[in-house]
């Protein structure tokens, strides 16, 4: 058989052929759609998730009560002024000067309303050290870091003035602007970064700068598409600056991986002497064929954070599983049209060292095997009872840890440590005013809020909320007369121990409120506020681990079925993927919560797990590991299809992949690295968690794991029962390849099914 019309079966290799012979047309399609869905995307701008949609629960329902009314909350903020030492009290006449000069200064300023003495709130300490000035910003909430600057220099004029007191400032706004001062920039630098860091990990895989850039700019491409198509889609479903930062991640690292699969593979069938319209095909079926399949079973994965009911996972979910789809079908598509629109010229812009000629010549004779994965080969093959044994256990020795993972929201100072003045200002209010800086909101509705029995019930809910141990005080009832709505503001005893205050927070809602509110008809008295809502996500995501873990894990054993026709491969699948993710889970919690090496990435004293990463984490992971176990595997079933034993399949897909599986991790691992260097440690948990997980799959997993488990099960790899043939077969067909080898036949001469 020559390299005439040999007919390939599988979408990838039509779509390949497709392009191939179409070049310019779908290189326009491209083009077109990509600058299509950025015009709609601006044009549409985009819709990002309200407050009132981020939770169910209580914490939804009091958002929704607020929004209806047509309330919006200003930011508040609060001075706190206090003694240095033990000789200054409230009550004396320079601590009042002190406290008359901050409420002037900052009505002053003209930025802020509602301003009120700590001597007419009674918001002073028990030890009479320390007073609150209460005051909202004027205008919009959300944009009330941009204005709060002249105020915070108000008040450091006049703490300027006053020595002897601590006068500092700390709301909902200021936070905003030091936030945004201080990690605004740090995110964008990380973001910006990624993409060179990718292109010179790529430059140094493939020697050439015109290979090197292609798998970027197509990434990059389908990432500005799915952006625009984020705005379109945001209309329907919000987004969110998470989802953003997130799909980036995702489009980047898979955007990549994919286009370096299908283009090493094409390099690869050139230099061992095929012609390139055959060297295209070939990679058309192949690598084409394993993109969809990873890609597909990404998207899959991706999707089950739909099933959160979050709206903030449900956005990151959404945008993920675009995103994939994008640069899986750009890379199926415009990819096999630029490589024939290139042929050789692919290899332009050879660097110096690193594309010598001498390198060429051996892969040319056919050495395309890493030398460091054949010697590690070796001896997982010769000993593969000793290999699954000792690697199996190396990674449950890692999980291990994660049996005893602790997930909360974390608190300012676990979030920020002490690196900025704000952090350790928000410590002193909850050291003097336990809970007072995140009090619990319970948002009163009422047919009339001026009713005798309404009003007597918010007196007796606030003597009651102190009388229960729930806060110590004081208790601040505001009334919108208006809108009949009642808001109680209530610092839990707790204050930033989420523990501690969540059971304070049980306590207002499950004793408080039933014996006080709850008895007057038509009251709807939902509490929210920061310990609410974390407790309410909390609660929530717990309930929605169990059907996302099902969905994914069922549907991804589904498609490794319907795509190798084995049971033995869709179950081994699962199994190792799910090692993975535990020992992502394991170095989490040893890093994070147990604080072994944690000064090595800046996160001493965090003690916990943010709430949201574990499930992120294995959404995201158990989508990104099939990249390298598909690939891998479709490698394994070519070379038995093409007459090798199993133990010799496994040798040769092995280590014929290593050069591009190492390039790929090495990519993702750098990438997810530079989120582990950011100051936030939400985001640093995010990036070492995904950075040691893919770092973890690539060399473990992939390398030692798989092939010892596939050894051990020999031909029973392929096994498929028989009441399951009458499955869609989703396998392609190795027509590219009988061109160079004879179909592998079983004893009875009969071709060989895999």
């Amino acid at each position: 058989m020559g390299n005439g019309d040999t007919r390939v079966r599988g979408l990838a290799a039509r779509a390949g052929g497709w392009s191939a012979r179409h070049r310019w047309a779908a290189v326009g399609i491209w083009v077109l759609f990509v600058v299509l869905a950025m015009g709609l995307g601006s044009a549409a701008g985009r819709v990002d998730v309200k407050d009132s949609d981020q939770l169910k629960g209580e914490t939804h329902t009091a958002a929704k009560i607020i929004d209806d009314a047509g309330i919006d909350e200003p930011a508040s903020e609060t001075v706190l002024i206090q003694s240095k030492g033990s000789g200054v009290k409230a009550t004396d006449a320079d601590f009042r000067a002190a406290v008359a000069a901050v409420m002037k200064a900052v009505e002053g300023t003209g930025k802020v309303t509602d301003v009120t003495s700590p001597y007419d709130t009674n918001t002073i300490s028990k030890d009479g050290r320390s007073a609150l000035v209460q005051f909202d910003m004027r205008g919009e909430a959300d944009t009330a870091g941009d204005r709060v600057e002249p105020v915070l220099k108000a008040v450091e004029g006049v703490q300027k003035e006053h020595d002897s007191l601590r006068i500092e400032e700390i709301g909902g706004a200021s936070m905003m602007k030091t936030f945004s001062d201080a990690f605004g920039d740090d995110f964008e630098k990380a973001e910006l970064s990624a993409v060179p860091v990718a292109l010179g990990i790529l430059l140094i895989a493939f020697g050439a700068l015109v290979a090197a850039l292609l798998p970027v700019l197509l990434a990059v491409s389908a990432i500005m598409a799915t952006m625009g198509l984020m705005g379109v889609v945001s209309h329907v479903m919000p987004m969110s600056d998470t989802a953003n930062s997130v799909m980036l991640l995702v489009g980047l690292a898979v955007g990549v991986d994919y286009c370096l699969f299908y283009l090493r593979r094409e390099r690869e069938e050139r230099q061992a002497g095929r012609d390139p319209q055959t060297a295209l095909r070939i990679a058309a079926a192949t690598s084409g064929r394993a993109i969809i399949v990873s890609g597909v079973t990404v998207c899959v994965a991706m999707a089950g954070m739909l099933f959160t009911g979050l709206a903030e996972f449900e956005a990151m979910g959404l945008a993920s599983l675009m995103v994939v789809a994008v640069a899986m079908v750009g890379s199926v598509t415009v990819l096999p049209a630029l490589l024939s629109l290139l042929g050789e010229r692919v290899e332009k812009g050879k660097i110096p060292f690193l594309h010598p000629e001498s390198r060429l010549r051996r892969k040319r004779r056919g050495n395309q095997e890493s030398r460091f994965w054949t010697a590690v080969l070796k001896g997982v093959l010769a000993k593969p009872v000793v290999s699954v044994v000792v690697a199996a256990g190396a990674l449950l020795a890692i999980a291990a840890p994660a049996l005893g993972m602790k997930t909360q929201n974390l608190t300012l100072d676990q979030e920020f440590g002490d690196s900025l003045p704000i952090v350790q200002t928000y410590n002193r209010v909850n050291d003097a005013f336990p809970g007072g800086s995140d009090p619990a909101e319970v948002v009163v509705k009422a047919a009339d809020i001026n009713a005798p029995e309404v009003t007597g019930a918010l007196a007796e809910f606030k003597e009651r909320a102190i009388s229960s141990g729930a806060s110590r005080g004081p208790v601040e009832i505001k009334l919108h007369d208006a809108q009949n709505l009642a808001f109680v503001y209530v610092p839990l005893v707790g204050g930033s121990d989420f523990d501690k205050a969540g059971r304070s927070l049980d306590t207002l809602r499950d004793e408080v409120r039933p014996a006080t509110l709850g008895k007057v008809d038509g009251v709807q008295a939902p509490i929210t506020g920061q310990v609410a809502g974390s407790k309410d996500f909390n609660d929530q995501l717990t309930g929605a681990v169990v059907p996302v873990f099902a969905f994914v894990v069922v549907f991804a054993f589904v498609l490794m079925l319907l795509s190798f026709r084995s049971l033995t491969i869709a179950i081994t699948s699962i199994v190792l993927n799910l090692l993975s993710v535990g020992a992502a889970y394991g170095i989490l919690v040893a890093v994070f919560q147990h604080g072994w090496g944690a000064s090595l990435v800046g996160a001493e004293g965090v003690g916990a797990i943010i709430t949201w990463l574990p499930l992120f984490l294995f959404v995201i992971l158990f989508g990104l590991s099939m990249d390298y176990h598909v690939f891998v595997v479709s490698r394994i079933r070519e070379a038995r299809l093409r007459g090798r034993t199993t133990k010799d399949a496994i040798q040769h897909g092995v280590v014929t992949t290593a050069g591009v599986v190492t390039s790929a991790a090495v990519i993702m691992v750098a990438v997810f690295a530079i989120f582990g260097t950011l100051s936030m440690q939400s985001m640093k948990q995010m990036g070492v968690g995904l950075a040691a997980a893919v770092l973890i799959d690539a060399t473990i997993i992939r390398g030692v794991l798989l092939p010892a488990v596939m050894a051990l099960l020999g031909e029973r790899n392929w096994y498929l029962p028989k009441w399951l043939n009458r499955l869609p077969d989703l396998t392609h067909d190795e027509a590219a390849d009988a061109m160079v080898a004879p179909a592998a036949r079983d004893d009875e001469g009969e071709p060989l099914r895999v």
